[in-house]
């Protein structure tokens, strides 16, 4: 045992201010922002399937660069082909200097596009909704894809959930309506969302391909209405666009869409990153965008959002 000498000295002078240091260095720690990044990663697949092919090499190239270039700690995904295909995203994300050692891959109906979580931080619990069904015109249909539910822990003493999923697409089919079907699905994530909004404060991120505008029965399902109602983050381009709307009821003219339809040259958002009332408190405003980079098709059909939190709650 130590008890003379300088190091023994040392030791006891530093002892009493311990605690204290400990105290500013949690405080410093919880006011570091971290990142939460939604991405549809357009078929991500790193072999082929009956109807989907291997994604190319430059394009699951450009997908890295995005993503490294906004350095997400939480990483949400959509369209990502089977857990070799995630591994294979994880591990070139890693060689690129982004490492995000925990993984959630989730399997729905589809059998060839999947969610996915890859995070910084651990996971500390995990609530995969994989079977879910609902009837359209008397007839019972399952989800295509799957809803990932995880717990993360930022750092010791507080936790968020996030919830993705990738909702019913536009195209039609013939067996039944493709809005109606979608709307079906999103009454099911909210389902989901109102059991975890009994606690009032509960952090949340709900994000994802919802495939459809704002004013849709299936974006106001999710977005919900009162005390368990979501905050859309609206993430835009950093264009330097300030001008507020000239209708107060509506957003700023920003540049907000996610995706390119080629079959009508059309420009939507489709994509979210919601958060609850209890998270809001959190968020950072300024660190919320939609990546700008050239030659962003390469990489998939949608763009990527992010948004920032400190990990307080306040």
């Amino acid at each position: 045992m130590l008890n003379r000498g300088p190091l023994a000295r040392i030791l006891r002078a530093t002892l009493p201010f311990l605690p204290a240091i400990a105290a500013l260095t949690t405080a410093a720690f919880a006011q570091e922002p971290f990142r939460v990044v939604t991405y549809n990663v357009e078929n991500y697949l790193v072999r082929p399937t009956e109807t989907r092919k291997v994604k190319p090499e430059a394009s699951r190239a450009m997908v890295v660069k995005g993503l490294v270039a906004l350095k997400p700690d939480v990483l949400a995904l959509q369209e990502i082909g089977d857990t070799d295909s995630l591994a294979e995203l994880q591990g070139r994300l890693k060689a690129a200097g982004l490492d995000l050692p925990h993984s959630e891959h989730v399997r729905g109906y589809d059998t060839n596009i999947f969610v996915a979580v890859l995070s910084r931080f651990p996971i500390v619990a995990r609530h995969p909704h994989t079977n879910e069904s609902y009837l359209v015109n008397g007839r019972r249909f399952r989800t295509s894809r799957a809803i990932a539910e995880v717990e993360i822990e930022p750092r010791p003493g507080y936790r968020f959930s996030l919830l993705t999923t990738h909702l019913k697409s536009k195209r039609a089919i013939a067996d039944g309506d493709e809005a109606e079907m979608r709307t079906q699905e999103a009454m099911i994530l909210r389902e989901k969302l109102d059991a975890l909004l009994q606690k009032a404060d509960a952090n949340l991120v709900v994000c994802g391909d919802f495939n459809d505008t704002r004013d849709t029965p299936a974006i106001r399902a999710i977005l919900g209405k009162g005390n368990k109602s979501l905050i859309d983050t609206r993430p835009a381009e950093r264009n330097g666009d300030s001008a507020p709307s000239e209708n107060p009821k509506w957003d700023p003219r920003r540049v907000t869409w996610t995706h390119y339809y080629g079959k009508e040259d059309s420009y939507s958002r489709l994509d979210y990153l919601l958060v609850s009332r209890g998270l809001a408190r959190e968020w950072r405003k300024e660190g919320t965008y939609i990546l700008v980079m050239p030659d962003w098709g390469v990489a998939s059909d949608h763009r990527p959002l992010v948004a920032e939190f400190i990990p307080a709650d306040k």
